[in-house]
Parts: structure tokens; C-alpha cells; sequence
């Protein structure tokens, strides 16, 4: 298990603790974060679960694959950064004890 801190935008943390196997975004919803939106349920086709990485976090995380920056800079409206990340795409595992990701404060479509 791992504890992962979402910072809503407002800057309020809110930690949370995964079980092996998990994702990001299934960690999000089943914890009822507010901004993981996940509307496609995890297949990477609609971007409402984008997430900023923490810089410390983005090497062991690892940046976004061709496909996943491509939705990513297809959506308009939100602000994607070098450490944008969808959390349907982020496996959890023990090597992600103490990740913190930042929620933005608008998801597309949302």
C-alpha cells in the first residue's frame, strides 16, 4: 500500500491509501476526490482525470506516453503543464508512497 495526497485546488490536501493494483484515477474516485471526474472510466478517451504530478514525483512516475500527451493536448480550456498526467494511466505501487498530485480547478467538459 501506498498513501498518495491529492491538493484540491483550493490547496486543501486530501490523503488517501491505495491497494496493490489500483490506478490513480480508481483511487481518486473511490475516495471521492473532487476533480477526478473520470467520465470514460479509465480508457483514456475523455481527459476528465488529468492531473498535474508533483515535479519532486514525475521521474518515478514517469511523463506522459505519445498517446496519453495527445488527449492531453487535444482538450482546450485547461492548462496542461510538462507534468500533466491522465491518473487512468499512473499504476499504483509501493514505489508511489507519499505521491502528490495536484487536481486543477477545471476538468474538460466538466
Amino acid at each position: 500500500m501506498a498513501k498518495v495526497t491529492f491538493i484540491q485546488p483550493d490547496g486543501t490536501p486530501r490523503e488517501c491509501v491505495n491497494f496493490e493494483g489500483m490506478t490513480l484515477m480508481q483511487l481518486g474516485v473511490a475516495n471521492l476526490v473532487e476533480g477526478i471526474d473520470a467520465l470514460c472510466g479509465g480508457m483514456m478517451q475523455c481527459a476528465t482525470c488529468h492531473c498535474w504530478i508533483d515535479p519532486a514525483w514525475i521521474e518515478i512516475t514517469g511523463r506522459a506516453g505519445e498517446d496519453e500527451r495527445a488527449m492531453l493536448e487535444s482538450i482546450e480550456g485547461v492548462e496542461i503543464r510538462p507534468e500533466s498526467r491522465l491518473t487512468c494511466q499512473i499504476q499504483l505501487g509501493e514505489e508511489l508512497d507519499g505521491l502528490v498530485v495536484r487536481v486543477p480547478p477545471e476538468q474538460p467538459g466538466v
